[in-house]
């Protein structure tokens, strides 16, 4: 799994690519502080559009995600989820506790 960010104005963009699971957890969980970090910046958009699959690992680690950007002040989104990825985080109803798109 490839993991990026990148910050666009008013946001942080985590670019997750490849299989999103337990092994991307060091990766992703480095991203998410580098994005905490990012002064100014009161949003984080999860890019998952390259994300061929995903488990239960990784949604555990977008929970924390969330957890930790609430602490900081700041808002976590998912973005660009489609095909099985979408599936998985509807049947988690990720839709009640992220932004969705």
């Amino acid at each position: 799994m490839d993991v990026s960010v990148r910050t666009e104005s008013d946001r942080c963009v985590i670019q997750v690519a490849g299989r999103f699971d337990f092994n991307a957890h060091r990766e992703f969980r480095d991203a998410i502080t580098k994005s905490l970090a990012q002064p100014g910046v009161p949003q984080i958009q999860v890019d998952l559009g390259e994300v061929g699959y995903l488990d239960s690992s990784a949604l555990g680690m977008l929970l924390m995600a969330r957890d930790k950007a609430r602490s900081a002040g700041k808002t976590v989104s998912l973005i660009n989820t489609r095909g099985s990825v979408r599936q998985v985080l509807d049947i988690a109803n990720f839709g009640r506790l992220f932004t969705i798109s």
